[in-house]
């Protein structure tokens, strides 16, 4: 789970403002499906809420979720205790999952999500610079448009796509959503 470097944007209508919005990323591990949407900020309700979203999006909930250390879910980053932010300690147990963030400075630790951003920029910010959009809605419909244009998309190593792979190998390994949303409060 990241964020990404670069931002896409969209107008406010009222005033004509530019409104620079961060891109949330999260990746399975086996089969690299991919989610990606654009948020106002990276503050905790909307780092929660795309959480929430992207559990939604691959229908079920994975055994551990692997942050980087940011403030919205690492309170104190520390190498090897780490200390989780408190409401996204409880949205992990309300879904029966673990929060495992990643070591502050080791790139390596988080490759596949890197590589994930990487292509949601490729695949979905390249392609949207020289689209105009008037809501954060709007925005995000057209990212998740491109969205499913990447993850059914054959990947060379493989084969096959990101979603034929984890409808084979991931799908079953995750825990089914709870019968009722996380509330954040």
């Amino acid at each position: 789970i990241d964020y990404s470097g670069k931002r896409p944007q969209f107008i406010d209508q009222t005033t004509g403002e530019v409104i620079d919005v961060e891109l949330f990323v999260a990746v399975l591990g086996a089969s690299s499906l991919t989610y990606a949407e654009a948020t106002r900020s990276q503050k905790s309700v909307d780092f929660i809420q795309s959480h929430l979203h992207a559990f939604e999006y691959v229908g079920g909930v994975p055994k551990a979720l692997v942050p980087d250390q940011l403030k919205s879910g690492v309170t104190d980053s520390c190498r090897y205790e780490p200390l989780v932010q408190r409401t996204y300690e409880e949205m992990a147990r309300h879904y029966g999952t673990a929060v495992v963030p990643y070591r502050p400075a080791k790139p390596k630790d988080k490759a596949k999500v890197e590589r994930a951003v990487q292509l949601a920029q490729r695949w979905i910010l390249a392609r949207l610079r020289t689209q105009t959009f008037f809501s954060l809605e709007a925005l995000n419909e057209r990212i998740g448009e491109l969205l499913e244009d990447l993850n059914e998309r054959k990947m060379r190593v493989y084969g096959v796509s990101r979603r034929e792979l984890f409808e084979r190998t991931e799908k079953a390994a995750l825990s089914s959503l709870p019968l009722e949303r996380f509330a954040y409060a």
